[in-house]
């Protein structure tokens, strides 16, 4: 059966601080290159056979992957596709403000010069589905916005559930088409 595993970056200072980092360009602290080598760890020990890691261009991705291709010899590559969703007016603002929490609920609304959570899914529904067709097992590096929409093509959601719906640094999840 084909699938896939995905991971989120390691740690950023805007993580640590509680800043929605979206399509912000932030780096990974000190513990962010250790969760990442962590990840690489994790791989190698566990057997995890994957063939290929496509990553998000922001850097704090980039930097997770590399440091698991590192670790694991595995060949990385730049997905521009797995880019964080932009949140327009709310980049760098707390993670957990109220008024965020309700935008997140509506998929057409671009958060005021971001982009819509329906185009998100266009975006990477559409690589999904590449990458379905595929004969390989990739690892993907990106971000928390991204991780709502992969576990969306795979599984059912109510919204509430979707905009609720994260993962930790650098922690890896399997999927299966």
């Amino acid at each position: 059966m084909a699938h896939l595993y995905f991971t989120r970056h390691g740690q950023t200072v805007w993580n640590v601080e509680n800043k929605i980092c979206g399509a912000t360009d932030i780096e990974l602290t000190p513990l962010g290159y250790e969760q990442a080598r962590a990840l690489g760890q994790k791989i190698v020990k566990e057997g995890i056979q994957i063939d290929e890691i496509l990553y998000s261009p922001l850097r704090r991705a980039k930097d997770t992957a590399l440091e698991v291709a590192n670790i694991t010899g595995i060949f990385a590559r730049e997905e521009p596709r797995l880019k964080e969703q932009h949140f327009g007016k709310y980049e760098a603002t707390a993670r957990n403000g109220a008024e965020f929490q309700e935008a997140k609920k509506r998929f057409i609304y671009d958060f005021e010069g971001g982009e819509t959570m329906l185009h998100l899914a266009q975006r990477i529904y559409n690589l999904l589905d590449d990458i379905r067709a595929q004969k390989k097992t990739y690892l993907l590096v990106a971000h928390n916005g991204i991780a709502r929409v992969v576990h969306s093509y795979f599984y059912d959601m109510e919204n509430e559930e979707y905009a609720a719906f994260g993962i930790r640094n650098c922690e890896i999840r399997e999927y299966k088409f």
